[in-house]
């Protein structure tokens, strides 16, 4: 065939870009199911580190099999879905994102720490620059929080960011989300402000819109568990 014809050029570009895509997605099948499992351990990281543990990618799965008895999905009444127990990566809970409008309810999961049951919830909001996210760990009476978990896609390194150390997460501990029997979150406010109607922490000096956004997340996700807390804060009263 004439190389320098039109018709060859057709041909020549038809089998390079069957070629091309032929390797892609063999790249791709090969990937996948690598890419899936690191994302299962980084999911298992923030879980665990709402439990205040903050593990290697190595340790995750067996540190989070160690301490996640159970997981399902709520109702918008507080209740188990039937059928959505379980504990492995494929379980209902796990693969499901907070928001997802085809989800089937809300996913909780329950931890054993030390003999006391921790139940984490997941929360998911917007910053100054796009997506944040978290998990919250909660007592057993449905109030008191025990540890929290924060991530972003992209706030301000030494502002924003900062959601996502330790020294942040940590002003949650032991602050409670209901007061005198109502829902009430956890407000996060200007350092050096207070807030008399609930337990409150101080915001990211310099990351006031980050901040807010965590405020928000928290009262709006954590809101939509208000349900199944109440049930837990009822119950042990």
């Amino acid at each position: 065939m004439n190389r320098e014809s039109s018709g060859y050029t057709i041909i020549y570009a038809s089998v390079m870009v069957i070629v091309v895509a032929l390797g892609l997605a063999f790249t791709h099948q090969v990937l996948n199911e690598r890419q899936i499992a690191n994302e299962n351990t980084d999911k298992m990281q923030q879980i665990l580190r709402s439990l205040n543990l903050d593990v290697s990618a190595a340790e995750a799965q067996a540190k989070y099999t160690e301490l996640i008895k159970n997981a399902y999905l709520i109702n918008d009444e507080g209740m188990t879905v039937e059928g959505t127990e379980g504990i492995t990566p494929n379980d209902p809970a796990f693969s499901t994102e907070l928001g997802d409008p085809q989800a089937a309810g809300l996913p909780v999961y329950e931890a054993e720490v030390d003999g006391s049951t921790k139940y984490i919830i997941p929360m998911s909001g917007t910053g100054l620059w796009g997506p944040i996210w978290g998990y919250l760990a909660i007592e057993s009476d449905g109030s008191a929080i025990y540890g929290a978990e924060f991530g972003h896609a992209g706030e301000t390194p030494g502002l924003g960011a900062e959601i996502e150390t330790a020294p942040f997460r940590n002003q949650f501990r032991e602050k409670n989300l209901f007061r005198n029997d109502e829902f009430t979150s956890v407000a996060v406010v200007k350092p050096g402000q207070t807030n008399t109607r609930r337990d409150y922490v101080d915001g990211i000096s310099g990351g006031t819109i980050t901040s807010k956004g965590v405020d928000n997340m928290l009262l709006n996700s954590v809101g939509r568990y208000k349900n199944f807390l109440m049930n837990l804060h009822t119950a042990n009263q």
